[in-house]
């Protein structure tokens, strides 16, 4: 066996401490690494593949029959930015009026049709995974997922019943990431469905950004009649909606990833340097008996390598495992097929962090390389204090401060390479502490004014579930709901599907009466203005994106033909309330983009504010007692992402904040070793047991006052600098109110961690130090 191996091996054994602490520190620094880093490749990688497998479009693009023909729609096929073609396809949007049996939301919104021959083609191969394609009269195939494993499929041979009483009957269904349309049915149905525009699919030979999409669109345009194109659907819009699930928890984790690599580099860095300092004699030893100075640095290497690794491969596998929870929860039932990290993330894992190790070792270990035999076996472990340090000393020792703290605070100059690494540890534990702070108190914020709980406390719907719908029209409801004794303000919303011109899916509407500016909306606006008139509509960020328009645009809305323009007045960070992106507008909006429009009562939903000081019990039981047939129910829905987000910046801020205390606690094991003669030579003259764990615990305590005063301004500045590219990474803005969340209490809190965390890690060591006997250690020196 290898002396070198031989003599790491055994070092490893008498140094457990040194050795939990490097193990612990890598495996925090690594799933946190893993996490990120997989993710981040994972969010784009299963969209791609599945797109190119399916051959989807990268535009789908919808123009006016009535202004170009069919003819000259297939002539744009031989632009030079055109890979391939599919169509041009007749498109229309139906009204069901009955789904039958069928599960869904078929019959809750219009269906935007298309003609077309058969599923395969050169662009937008759909998969077809149920059932067969429409090839007949009165038959269409559905767009759907598939149902998960162990649903039972979906039915066929379901009628639909159209608004004008015909019918059309399921024979498929079918799956496209294009989204190019809601259902298919053969060219020759499309005839009696009286398309009302056409489309056509493109694959462009340059489609990697959105400047490549426009110029390649802008070319087709150019040689086709004015007011031919009607709009326009990238496939990057919905890339980016397919990966946002994943992509918001990237800029985070990343974060926590790097504060984790550099803790740890910090503290195998100490430990080691601590490991080469502590083991002077033991260096000679090893050096006298034929070690020569590669060998010595070889066996320090070696030492720091075997936790090092084994924390690696148990970090490797638990990021593995937080990153497939992550990704199962945001791609499971998206037809993306099975997602996973890409195998050269664990690779890279696996040589890059026991690398990190390694470097970060390897300047403390030279000092090994570089000690003469002779010098080492005389040093021993004493300490030698710098010239700077004592001098720091006798001056503290003139102060009037008590004398075990005076000697703390002289404690950290001794040794001001240790003591530099010791702080920086702190100081990041505090950013990372500082971050999470901030991020939690951000996401917190974005879920009150997106769902409105802090100003709606009561919503209701004349829906109760498994009973009789209220009788009530919907202004008696609403006449009711105000009239109820605590009720300070009521706001009705309606929402209706509405196809899009240019679009081959339509939008949510949410049409609003009442109390609207009162209830949270205005907050979340972004840029521009609330809408006041009829015609005027707000939009969230990632709707607008994916729609290509921004404030001030207009977008044409409505069923059939008699599609109007309505103008985007505002942004906003969210829509209305659920899992639908749409347009916020005015209740009079609605006879101007759906005229005639009927609507039950239980389609209305009714936010309630209650006056201060109101029982919120109280007013559900009077609200019920009043009309049994309302559903009244507690504002305090839970959002997700805010909830996953807080689990986990407290899991890896503990994590790594232990990880910074566990630095504390082995810098002054180290310190009580080398000064053990000290200890016992004050504790002879009269120093308490109290006394020096005071001295020992000030020591670290004035660290991690410094540390918390640097860290919490550079953790400010990460939560700055992270918070928008987390809004960012889910297509939406947010307001500047979402990022203020600093208060003088907290920021006294978070300078406060910095202290905790030091005195965390040294109060044990302390303890044991007041605990040396006396005679024992005078004994052995």
């Amino acid at each position: 066996m290898s002396p070198v191996w031989t003599a790491a091996r055994a070092a490893v054994r008498r140094r457990r401490l040194q050795t939990a602490v490097i193990g612990v520190v890598v495996l925090a620094a690594t799933a946190t690494i893993v996490m990120a880093t997989g993710l981040l490749v994972a969010t784009s990688a299963p969209f791609d593949r599945a797109f190119d497998r399916q051959q989807g479009a990268h535009l789908v693009a919808v123009f006016d029959p009535a202004v170009v023909s069919p003819e000259e729609l297939a002539a744009t096929g031989g632009s030079p930015a055109v890979a391939a073609t599919a169509g041009p396809f007749d498109q229309v949007a139906i009204e069901i009026a009955d789904a039958g049996d069928l599960p869904g939301p078929v019959g809750d919104r219009p269906l935007t049709v298309v003609g077309r021959d058969d599923p395969a083609g050169a662009v937008d191969r759909v998969d077809l995974w149920h059932g067969r394609w429409a090839t007949g009269p009165g038959e269409i195939v559905l767009n759907d997922l598939p149902p998960p494993p162990g649903f039972p499929p979906l039915p066929l041979d379901v009628e639909l019943v159209l608004a004008d009483g015909r019918t059309l009957t399921v024979v498929g269904y079918a799956h496209t990431l294009s989204q190019t349309a809601d259902a298919w049915v053969a060219p020759e149905q499309m005839t009696s469905l009286e398309p009302t525009a056409t489309q056509m699919l493109y694959r462009f030979t340059a489609a990697a950004s959105s400047a490549d999409l426009d110029s390649a669109r802008d070319d087709l345009v150019s040689g086709l009649p004015a007011g031919a194109l009607l709009g326009a659907q990238s496939y990057l819009a919905l890339k980016a909606s397919f990966v946002s699930g994943t992509g918001l928890y990237v800029p985070f984790l990343l974060t926590f990833g790097v504060l984790g690599l550099l803790v740890a580099v910090l503290i195998v860095t100490n430990v080691v340097s601590g490991a080469v300092v502590s083991g002077l004699r033991h260096i000679g030893i090893l050096k006298a008996i034929g070690f020569t100075p590669r060998q010595v640095v070889a066996s320090y290497l070696t030492m720091v390598s075997v936790p090092g690794f084994a924390g690696c491969l148990v970090g490797t596998a638990a990021g593995q495992a937080g990153a497939h929870l992550l990704l199962d929860g945001a791609f499971r039932g998206l037809g993306l097929g099975e997602v996973g990290i890409s195998w050269w993330v664990t690779l890279a894992a696996l040589l890059g962090m026991p690398a990190v190790v390694l470097l970060a070792a390897l300047v403390p270990a030279l000092r090994a390389h570089r000690l003469p035999a002779a010098e080492a076996v005389s040093a021993g472990s004493a300490p030698r204090a710098s010239g700077h340090g004592r001098r720091v000393q006798r001056w503290l020792s003139g102060t009037r401060l008590p004398r075990a703290v005076s000697l703390g605070l002289g404690l950290p100059f001794a040794r001001p390479g240790r003591t530099a690494l010791t702080l920086s540890a702190v100081m990041l534990g505090v950013v990372t502490v500082t971050f999470a702070a901030g991020l939690a108190g951000a996401v917190t914020r974005y879920a009150a004014a997106t769902d409105h709980h802090d100003q709606v406390r009561v919503r209701a719907n004349p829906d109760r579930p498994g009973e009789i719908r209220s009788t009530r029209t919907d202004p008696e409801i609403e006449a009711l709901l105000r009239a109820t004794p605590g009720t300070a303000r009521v706001t009705a919303s309606l929402n209706v599907t509405l196809p899009v011109a240019g679009q081959t899916q339509g939008v949510v509407v949410t049409f609003l009466r009442g109390d609207v500016t009162t209830i949270g909306y205005l907050d979340q606006i972004v840029q521009g203005r609330w809408p006041e008139r009829p015609g005027e509509v707000a939009g969230p960020s990632r709707l607008l994106r994916e729609l290509g328009l921004e404030v001030g645009d207009e977008v044409r809305l409505g069923r059939g033909g008699d599609q109007r323009p309505v103008t985007v007045v505002a942004e906003t960070m969210a829509g209305p309330p659920g899992p639908e992106l749409g347009f916020l507008t005015d209740w009079r909006t609605l006879d101007l983009v759906a005229p005639g429009h009927q609507y039950e009562n239980h389609e209305v939903l009714y936010q309630i504010e209650l006056a201060p000081g109101t029982d919120v019990g109280g007013h559900l039981a009077a609200v019920t007692a009043a009309d049994p047939g309302l559903y009244v129910w507690e504002n305090q829905q839970t959002d997700e992402f805010a909830v996953t987000v807080v689990w986990l910046s407290t899991v890896l801020t503990v994590l790594l904040g232990g990880v910074a205390a566990l630095g504390v606690f082995h810098t002054v094991v180290l310190n009580t070793r080398e000064r053990r003669r000290d200890l016992g030579m004050l504790k002879s003259v009269g120093m308490t047991p109290r006394q020096v764990v005071v001295m020992v615990v000030t020591s670290m305590a004035a660290l991690g006052a410094v540390g918390g005063l640097v860290g919490v301004p550079a953790g400010m500045a990460a939560h700055r600098l992270v918070v928008p590219l987390i809004a960012e990474a889910a297509n939406i803005r947010i307001a500047e109110s979402i990022l203020r969340v600093w208060a003088g209490p907290l920021l006294a809190l978070l300078v406060a961690a910095g202290v905790a965390i030091a005195v965390l890690g040294a109060l044990i060591p302390a303890r044991a130090a007041a605990r040396l006997p006396i005679a024992q250690v005078l004994h052995n020196e």
